[in-house]
């Protein structure tokens, strides 16, 4: 089951990452999907059946048919109930900030229902969403729904920004001290914007990212050893490496290399 992946317009492209549209069987959809933290905050549509999310601790929960999902810090669990039917919005790792309502902050590790993010104007955009007849449809009403939400484009911090695009095109392998350097600010102030602006500290960002990245050069395959992956990867040593990939994954390297159906749902462009 591969999700069709959509650009965002041009006016909305320093915010939104991406598109997702997937679809399948109940079938075909594994039964338990594993959403591997990645940095981004999603709006999900679900107009077919929606899923069940199954936390690590507590009872099981229906999640609502249209919701933000906020950052991740540990992997999410969900089940799906019947057919796949969803529309995803993948937002840059500070794209949300400008459309937020709530503490970003607030919003970890949380689905977030539309009516309660947007109020009536979220609860209208939910069902108009539900009911489109195809994915240019759906993009084109969250499109329209987003630009008159956007009333303050200079919400992007400059030094968030660049520092997110550093982390990015190292795959997460500078340190924060280096981060601040590179920067010139200081290191308490960079945490400061980055939980303000993302809902991450900047270590936590590099974390993910360089998960991530290990976690796409275990799904092609071209993996020789996971010793040798976990040095590519700058890991301090064996030990560090599988603490850090069990954080993020809910299982060990050797577990996730023999199942990676359960990993299904990483969110990719």
């Amino acid at each position: 089951m591969k999700p069709q992946i959509f650009d965002s317009s041009q006016d909305l492209s320093a915010f939104v990452m991406c598109y997702w549209n997937l679809e399948g069987s109940k079938e075909t959809t594994p039964l338990m999907n594993t959403i591997v933290p990645d940095g981004t905050m999603k709006l999900i549509f679900h107009y077919a059946d929606t899923y069940r999310h199954h936390p690590k601790n507590g009872d099981s929960i229906i999640l609502p048919k249209c919701f933000l999902i906020g950052q991740l810090t540990q992997p999410y669990i969900v089940e799906p109930l019947g057919h796949t039917g969803s529309f995803v919005v993948r937002f840059h790792p500070n794209g949300f900030l400008p459309f937020s309502t709530i503490p970003i902050k607030e919003m970890e590790n949380t689905a977030v229902p539309l009516d309660r993010l947007f109020g009536a104007d979220g609860q209208k955009l939910g069902n108009l969403i539900l009911h489109s007849k195809s994915t240019f449809e759906r993009i084109s009403l969250v499109e329209s729904f987003l630009l008159k939400r956007l009333s303050n484009k200079k919400a992007i911090d400059n030094v968030v920004k660049s520092t997110i695009d550093t982390i990015l095109d190292s795959k997460g392998l500078f340190s924060v001290n280096e981060l601040s350097h590179k920067t010139k600010i200081d290191r308490r102030q960079l945490c400061r914007k980055f939980t303000e602006s993302i809902g991450l500290s900047p270590k936590q960002l590099s974390k993910t990212i360089r998960i991530q990245a290990t976690l796409k050069k275990l799904l092609s395959k071209k993996v020789t050893s996971l010793t040798d992956l976990a040095y590519e990867n700058e890991y301090f040593d064996q030990a560090h490496f599988i603490k850090d990939f069990k954080e993020f994954t809910g299982l060990t390297p050797k577990e996730f290399y023999g199942d990676d159906l359960k990993m299904s749902l990483i969110f990719d462009k």
